[in-house]
């Protein structure tokens, strides 16, 4: 094919075999490919993803054009233009919810940072423009009210629970229920239940992303959840020291058992970095979550070190400022694009669990 041949048909020909990364099928057959514009120069392309692409749209084009550039003529200049597309979530039967991905964020012991980390990921991918709720599962100890600044109790419309909105974000817990410092006795029945009601009774509306922050350990929300809803994955936080990947083992090998795939591990707490001298501390030990990610052969998303303002954000409710600042977004930002990464991945590839412990 000769560059002075090339035809708009030519360019729809290359894109046949370029899919999706939310559907894994052919751009061109799901028609996401707006307008096709050959000049004696070169081609533009409109390339149309949905919301739920937003934490990865930079790299699809990167990809889509690389792509493009192996199947033209050498030497074709290529712009590709990513413009808006919607597909609606499909909803879930019996619970109703209309969500494309269900991500559970979880940990194998307390006070690793893991709501910290779940909060600040649906704020990232609410950022790159993806529609997200939040749900705190944790029924005990429910902390994202307090981590993100809201104390107000779910109005209710047509029989049906609003979740609160917070900057964008669509956020339900058990916390804004109960009164502050009230505790939960309950059994296993009654929590299967309040999670079974906080799923379906509560007005989600369409989401790309419904993000679950579990709670600490393993036990019945994992259960209750991959039996109530398809799970895309779960991410597992956990810190470097050995005791902390010892617990997140045992929580990757609980996902496992309820047939929830592993999206990834996060390191928090990596090290700290004092605004002193610039000097690095490894006060918890550092790259222990990798080193056991690459041996479990579970993806590895990302570190986030001690951070002062991280810490100080959360305990003044202004979770949501960790994707303002600079420094700690692309921490986040990073998490949130590799376990969309991950989502895609599951789809044509899913990882082998063979070498995971068993409970």
């Amino acid at each position: 094919m000769s560059e002075s041949a090339l035809q708009q048909s030519d360019v729809e020909q290359a894109l046949a075999d370029f899919n999706d990364p939310e559907t894994g099928r052919s751009v061109v057959r799901t028609e996401q490919v707006p307008s096709i514009e050959v000049a004696a120069d070169g081609v533009q392309v409109r390339l149309a993803l949905t919301s739920w692409a937003g934490p990865i749209r930079q790299a699809v084009q990167a990809d889509c054009i690389e792509h493009l550039r192996s199947r033209l003529p050498q030497g074709t200049s290529i712009e590709v233009e990513i413009v808006e597309h919607h597909r609606p979530a499909e909803r879930v039967a019996p619970i109703g919810l209309a969500v494309k991905s269900v991500v559970a964020v979880g940990s194998g012991k307390g006070g690793v940072g893991k709501s910290t980390v779940a909060a600040s990921l649906a704020y990232a991918l609410q950022n790159s423009g993806a529609k997200v709720g939040l749900l705190d599962a944790d029924v005990y100890g429910p902390s994202i009210p307090h981590i993100v600044g809201i104390k107000q109790k779910p109005a209710i419309a047509d029989n049906r629970i609003q979740p609160v909105e917070k900057d964008g974000l669509s956020l339900m817990s058990m916390g804004f229920i109960i009164d502050e410092g009230a505790a939960v006795i309950w059994r296993g029945p009654m929590l299967d239940r309040s999670i079974k009601q906080m799923l379906g009774d509560t007005n989600w509306g369409e989401l790309d992303y419904l993000i679950v922050d579990m709670p600490p350990g393993t036990g019945d929300v994992a259960i209750t959840l991959s039996q109530s809803l398809p799970i895309s994955g779960a991410v597992v936080v956990c810190t470097p020291q050995d005791v902390a990947l010892l617990d997140a083992v045992k929580a990757i090998a609980m996902f496992h058992k309820v047939n929830i795939p592993m999206l990834g591990v996060v390191e928090n707490m990596s090290y700290f970095l004092c605004p002193d001298n610039g000097k690095r501390y490894d006060i918890f030990g550092s790259g222990g979550a990798r080193e056991k990610a690459i041996e479990l052969g579970v993806p590895f998303l990302g570190e986030v070190p001690i951070d002062i303002a991280i810490r100080e954000r959360g305990d003044a409710g202004e979770t949501s400022a960790n994707l303002s600042d600079e420094e700690t977004s692309r921490y986040f930002q990073t998490i949130a694009a590799q376990m969309v990464h991950s989502i895609v991945k599951q789809r044509v590839d899913q990882p082998s669990m063979s070498s995971l412990p068993v409970l």
